[in-house]
C-alpha cells in the first residue's frame, strides 16, 4: 500500500541521496523537505527561500544540496546544517535548472531568462554563461563519465550538450517539442528526452542520432529516470501514469496509475522505493516489499515430467520399461585431497573436530590410506605445537582401541621418531608425549594381567578336558579295518 504524504505546493522535484540510507530529497513551494525511507514527517527542512524553490539536487557523495529560486538565486546547502553555504547570483529570472558536474567543485544551472551558467562552488563565482537557447532552460544533467560534459533541454523544442572547455554548445538535437525533462545512461553514450507526449533516445557517439521515439502516453511526459542497472526507463506524464520501458526492446513492461497529474518521480538506488511528485501536492511512496523479492529470488524445484503425465502415486506396470538415471557420487573433501595426492591436507582434512569426535575411523582409515602409498610419514612431518598437540591428542585418546591400535602405534612411533629433537621446547607437546606414554603404559599393564588371567583359565580347562583312548579293531571276515572309539568307563 503506497504511503500519501501532503505537501504544501505542486511537488517539482524528488532526488534520492546516492550514499545510505539513501534519504530523498522533495522540493515544494519555498521549502525543501528531507524524508528517511521509512519515514512520514519531515526529518529536515531547508525553508530560506522568499519565493518558490525548484530543483534541489544532491551531489555525489550526498553532503551538498543545491536549489534554485524564483527570486533567480542559486543556493547551496550543507545537508548537516540549516542556512546556506553559498548563494550564486548572476541570472535574470526563476532558476529551475540546477545540477552538479561530477567533478563536485562546479554547478551548472539553467534559467528563465534563456541563459546557461557553470559556477565554480568555493569561490562562489560565474566561470562561464551560455546564451544559446531561445527560450525558458527547464532541464537537463551532467555526465558521469566527463567531468566537463553537461546537457540542458529548453522550451526552444533543442537538447544542447556543452562541455565546459568551450565557449559554445557541442552539439544541438531537435526534440520537436518544449523539453520537460533529459537523462544519460551511465555509459554517457546515450540520451533521453521526454517532451509533449514523446520520449526519444538518441544516440550521442554518433552526433545525436535518433534511436527510438516512444509514443506511449496521453499526455505531456513530465520526468524520466532509470533503475541502478539501466535495463528499465521510467516516464512519468500529466495523464497520470508512470511507465516503465525494458531499455533493450523499448517495449512496456509495466504501468502505474495515480490519483492526478505527475510531475516528478525519482526511484532509490537500490530499486526498492518509487517516489511519485503531483500537481496537487501530494507525495505517492511505494516500497517493494522484502519477502516478494526473496519468494522471487527463491525458484522453486518444479516437479518431474512423469509427475504432469501420470501424477505423483503412479506406479510402474510390469510391461513399463524404467529408466534410472546415474547417481552422481560426490566425494568429501578428504577423498578429493588423496585423489589429488595432497597427503598433508588429506591428513589436515581428518583432525578437523567434528570427524575425530565422531567418526574416527575416518581419521584412522585416512592414516592407513596413507601409510600404504608411503606417504604417511612425510604428511605427519612439518607440523606446527598445535597441529602435533592435536595429532597426540587423537592418538593417546584411541591407541586403546583394538580396532585402532595396530595403525595408530605405527603412527606413534613415527610422531616420536620425527619430533623426538624437539621435544623439551613445547611444554605443551611435552605434556601430551606425557599422556601418550601414560596410555601406553597402562595398557601394557591391562594386558599383563589379561595374559595372566588367560593362562589360569587355560589350566582350569585343562583340568576339566575328559581323556579318551582309541583302538584298532581289525574285522577279518569282510577284510576290511574300523577304527573304533570308545570310552575307557565302557
Amino acid at each position: 500500500t503506497p504511503v500519501q504524504i501532503k505537501e504544501f505546493g505542486a511537488v517539482n522535484k524528488i532526488d534520492f541521496s546516492p550514499v545510505p540510507p539513501y534519504n530523498y530529497a522533495v522540493t515544494a513551494s519555498s521549502r525543501i523537505h528531507i524524508y528517511g525511507r521509512y519515514s512520514q514527517e519531515p526529518i529536515k527542512t531547508f525553508s530560506r527561500f522568499r519565493d518558490a524553490a525548484y530543483g534541489a539536487t544532491y551531489r555525489d557523495d550526498g553532503q551538498l544540496l543545491v536549489a534554485g529560486s524564483e527570486d533567480s538565486s542559486i543556493r547551496l546547502f550543507d545537508v548537516s546544517g540549516r542556512a546556506p553555504l553559498r548563494q550564486f547570483d548572476g541570472h535574470t529570472k526563476p532558476v529551475h535548472l540546477v545540477g552538479f558536474l561530477s567533478d563536485k567543485y562546479r554547478i551548472f544551472s539553467g534559467g528563465d531568462d534563456y541563459s546557461t551558467n557553470l559556477w565554480d562552488i568555493p569561490s562562489a563565482t560565474e566561470i562561464i554563461s551560455y546564451n544559446e537557447h531561445t527560450d525558458y532552460v527547464r532541464c537537463g544533467c551532467a555526465s558521469k563519465v566527463n567531468a566537463d560534459v553537461f546537457i540542458t533541454g529548453s522550451y526552444d523544442h533543442t537538447v544542447k550538450l556543452f562541455d565546459a572547455r568551450t565557449k559554445r554548445s557541442v552539439m544541438t538535437i531537435e526534440h520537436g517539442h518544449p523539453v520537460e525533462s533529459v537523462l544519460l545512461f551511465p555509459s554517457g553514450g546515450l540520451l533521453v528526452s521526454a517532451g509533449g507526449r514523446y520520449v526519444k533516445v538518441w544516440d550521442v557517439l554518433k552526433g545525436g542520432q535518433l534511436l527510438v521515439s516512444l509514443k506511449n502516453h496521453h499526455k505531456t511526459v513530465t520526468c524520466l529516470c532509470l533503475n541502478s542497472s539501466g535495463q528499465r526507463l521510467l516516464s512519468g506524464s500529466l495523464d497520470r501514469h508512470v511507465k516503465i520501458y525494458s531499455t533493450t526492446s523499448y517495449k512496456v513492461v509495466h504501468s502505474f496509475n495515480y490519483a492526478t497529474s505527475i510531475l516528478s518521480l525519482a526511484l532509490s538506488p537500490e530499486d526498492e522505493t518509487i517516489v511519485v511528485g503531483m500537481t496537487n501536492g501530494v507525495l505517492n511512496v511505494k516500497h517493494r516489499k522484502p519477502e516478494e523479492r526473496n519468494e522471487k529470488s527463491q525458484k522453486k524445484r518444479q516437479p518431474a515430467y512423469r509427475t504432469y503425465v501420470k501424477g505423483r502415486t503412479y506406479m510402474p506396470k510390469q510391461e513399463d520399461f524404467c529408466v534410472s538415471k546415474p547417481v552422481k557420487r560426490v566425494l568429501r573433501k578428504y577423498d578429493k585431497l588423496l585423489k589429488s595426492f595432497e597427503s598433508s591436507k588429506a591428513l589436515d582434512a581428518v583432525l578437523e573436530p567434528p570427524i575425530m569426535l565422531h567418526t574416527p575411523e575416518v581419521t584412522v582409515a585416512v592414516m592407513q590410506e596413507l601409510h600404504r602409498r608411503g606417504t604417511l610419514r612425510s604428511a605427519l612431518a612439518g607440523r606446527d605445537e598445535k597441529q602435533v598437540n592435536l595429532l597426540l591428542t587423537f592418538v593417546a585418546r584411541r591407541v586403546i582401541e583394538p580396532r585402532f591400535t595396530p595403525m595408530l602405534v605405527t603412527v606413534a612411533d613415527m610422531i616420536t621418531d620425527i619430533y623426538q629433537p624437539v621435544v623439551g621446547q613445547s611444554a605443551i607437546v611435552d605434556k601430551q608425549f606425557l599422556k601418550l606414554q601414560e596410555a601406553i603404559g597402562k595398557e601394557i599393564d591391562y594386558q599383563e594381567e589379561l595374559l595372566e588371567v588367560l593362562g589360569m583359565m587355560d589350566t582350569l580347562f585343562a583340568t576339566f578336558t575328559e581323556k579318551r583312548d582309541t583302538y584298532l579293531e581289525e574285522n577279518e571276515s569282510n577284510g576290511l579295518t574300523e577304527t573304533i572309539e570308545t570310552n575307557r568307563n565302557d
